[in-house]
């Protein structure tokens, strides 16, 4: 039986860590087609999801606890949609300096620290806001796991285990 023991912030970020890894991990193999192909009636598709996720951990760690954002290229709100010419090298790029501002965030506030969304009317604290990264990229690796199935029929979170018996 494995046991895990970690402070309280250590916990919340491996398993927003876990999610953001598997968000990757649906990318994996794909070509730019398959990346960008729309799989529902609204056009959702797994780089406009990855797109999502980078702008809302900016939102969420960054800009709601007073650190700067680089500039989006796009209208935030609509923040889903891929246009021809971003590159999914650019969004995953994109994806990468948003985990890594946000990591930053993580690290040097406490739990208890507040922050304030531009786009809300209330606080929220730093605790808050783990916990709601954490749900919001799961939900969003749990739609990728739906989008990659009915790509090319890949399930599951880790990388398949080769040469177990």
């Amino acid at each position: 039986m494995t046991t895990y023991f970690a402070a309280e912030k250590d916990t919340l970020h491996a398993s927003l860590e876990r999610h953001r890894d598997a968000v990757l991990r649906k990318l994996d193999g794909l070509d730019d087609e398959q990346l960008r192909r729309p799989m529902t009636p609204t056009g959702t598709n797994l780089l406009g999801l990855v797109k999502h996720l980078a702008s809302v951990e900016y939102g969420w760690f960054v800009e709601t606890f007073d650190g700067e954002a680089e500039p989006f290229w796009f209208d935030p709100y609509d923040d889903m949609r891929v246009t021809p010419d971003e590159t999914t090298e650019r969004i995953v790029a994109f994806y990468g300096r948003a985990r890594t501002a946000a990591d930053r965030t993580i690290a040097a506030l406490p739990l208890d620290a507040e922050g304030r969304p531009s786009w809300r009317d209330h606080r929220v604290s730093l605790r808050w806001t783990l916990v709601h990264m954490v749900e919001e990229t799961a939900r969003h690796a749990g739609h990728m796991d739906i989008l990659r199935e009915l790509i090319d029929g890949a399930t599951g979170d880790h990388p398949p285990v080769t040469g177990a018996g």
